[in-house]
C-alpha cells in the first residue's frame, strides 16, 4: 500500500512536487483496510485530487452558457475517460504469449515497463488481467436481496449486459455525469494501477450530488457495521446471562454481579469474533489497518448527534415527548418547563459544550468542508 501511495498517486507530504501521480496532484487520502468473506485483506480508500472542485461548483460549470464552461466540460470529460475504464481490450496478436496466458495473473510479474512505448506483450498481459480480475459473472450472490416477481431481476452490483453507453456525457437538466460505459459487464478501473497491483479493483468520481450522496452513505454504512451477527450477539448474551447462575445476595452484592455479568457478556462476544488467518497475521505483525496522509481529532458521534438535534431536532428521528398520549391523570403532574433550573443543569452537565469555540469551529468546519472532489 505504501508503493500504490508513494509510486501510483505520488503523494508528496511537503507538497513539492507539481507532478503529482496517475489521477494528478493529490492532496489528501484516507483508506481503510478490511477482510472479505474468504479473509482476503483489501483497502477502501477516498483520495482528494488538487484543483477538483465541489459536486455543486461542478454542477454550475457544466450547466453554464459561457464557452469557458463548455470547454471545462470537455476538458473534464476527457480526463475521466483517460483515467476510468471498463471494456477489455483486444488481443493484439495471437501468436504473442506472455507469462500470463499459463498462470493467473496476479500471481505472475507484469511485462517490463518502458515510459516511450506500450508493446503488444503489455497490452496483452493488461488484456488477461482485466479478463480475469474485472469481468463479472452472475451468480445467486448478485441477487440475494431480489423478492421476486414483479419486482425486477437486477444485479445488485449494477452490472449487466445491457449497460451500455457510447460515450460520457452531462445530464443537461441536472448536469449528473454519465460517463461512457463500453462492456456492461466489467467493472470501473485504472489501467496504470491494474497494471501494477494485478488484482480486482473499482474506481470511481465522485462529480455528482447524487453519487456523493451514494458514496457517503455506502462510507457511513461501512464504518458502523458490526461484524457479529445481531442474533449471534443475542445468542451469547443469553449464555453468558446463563452462566452467572441466580442471584444469591448471601454470595454477592449488586455491584460485584453487575460487574460479573460485564466481564462475561464482554468475554462471550470477544470469542465469537470472526478473524481470517490473514488479519490476524497483520495484527502481529503491526501493520497498518488504515492509511491517511492527515492527523484527526476525535469525533464523539453521540455528543454531535445530540448537539444537531438540539439545534434542529427531527421529528422522525426523535418523536417529540408531546406527540404520545398523555395519562388520563396527566392534568395532576406538571412537567418543569424548558427554561428551568433543572432542565438548565442537565444541560449544563451533558457532553455536548455549546459555549465552546473551538468545538464550534470544528462543528461548522465539518459541515461545510467541500473544498475538493475526490475518488
Amino acid at each position: 500500500m505504501k508503493a500504490f501511495i508513494s509510486a501510483l498517486l505520488g503523494y508528496d507530504p511537503e507538497q513539492k512536487d507539481l507532478e503529482g501521480g496517475i489521477l494528478g496532484i493529490v492532496n489528501a487520502y484516507y483508506g481503510c483496510v478490511e477482510a472479505q468473506g474468504r479473509g482476503t485483506l483489501h483497502c477502501h480508500m477516498l483520495v482528494w485530487v488538487e484543483g477538483g472542485l465541489n459536486p455543486n461548483e461542478i454542477k454550475k460549470r457544466v450547466l453554464g452558457a459561457d464557452q469557458s464552461d463548455v470547454e471545462f466540460g470537455r476538458r473534464l470529460l476527457a480526463f475521466l475517460d483517460d483515467t476510468i475504464s471498463n471494456s477489455i481490450l483486444n488481443d493484439p496478436d495471437p501468436n504473442i504469449s506472455v507469462p500470463s496466458d499459463e498462470h493467473h495473473p496476479c500471481l505472475v510479474r507484469g511485462i517490463p515497463v518502458d515510459a516511450e512505448t506500450f508493446p503488444p506483450e503489455r497490452q496483452k498481459d493488461l488484456r488477461n488481467v482485466v479478463f480475469q480480475c474485472q469481468s463479472h459473472t452472475h451468480s445467486k450472490t448478485c441477487f440475494k436481496y431480489w423478492r421476486g416477481p414483479p419486482e425486477p431481476k437486477t444485479c445488485r452490483f449494477d452490472l449487466h449486459e445491457d449497460n451500455y453507453r457510447a460515450e460520457s456525457s452531462f445530464d443537461p437538466e441536472t448536469g449528473e455525469i454519465h460517463l461512457r460505459c463500453l462492456d456492461g459487464l466489467v467493472n470501473n478501473f485504472n489501467a496504470s494501477m491494474i497494471e501494477a497491483i494485478r488484482n480486482n479493483m473499482d474506481i470511481k468520481f465522485i462529480g455528482s450530488g447524487a453519487s456523493a450522496k451514494g458514496i457517503l452513505y455506502y462510507i457511513t454504512d461501512y464504518i458502523t457495521k458490526s461484524q457479529l451477527k445481531t442474533h449471534v450477539a443475542f445468542a451469547m448474551l443469553e449464555l453468558a446471562v446463563k452462566k452467572l447462575g441466580e442471584y444469591n445476595p448471601l454470595e454477592d452484592d449488586l455491584t460485584t454481579r453487575a460487574k460479573k455479568l460485564l466481564q462475561k457478556c464482554a468475554y462471550a462476544m470477544i470469542s465469537q469474533q470472526e478473524l481470517s488467518a490473514q488479519q490476524v497475521s497483520s495484527y502481529l505483525l503491526d501493520f497498518e489497518d488504515h492509511f491517511t496522509s492527515h492527523s484527526y481529532r476525535n469525533f464523539y458521534w453521540t455528543s454531535f448527534e445530540s448537539f444537531i438535534n438540539e439545534e434542529d431536532p427531527s421529528p422522525e428521528c426523535y418523536p417529540s415527548r408531546s406527540t404520545v398520549s398523555p395519562p388520563e391523570n396527566a392534568e395532576d403532574k406538571v412537567a418543569p418547563e424548558r427554561g428551568s433550573e433543572d432542565d438548565s443543569r442537565e444541560r449544563c452537565n451533558s457532553d455536548v459544550e455549546c459555549e465552546d469555540g473551538d468545538d464550534a469551529a470544528f462543528l461548522h468546519d465539518i459541515l461545510d468542508d467541500s473544498s475538493n472532489a475526490g475518488y
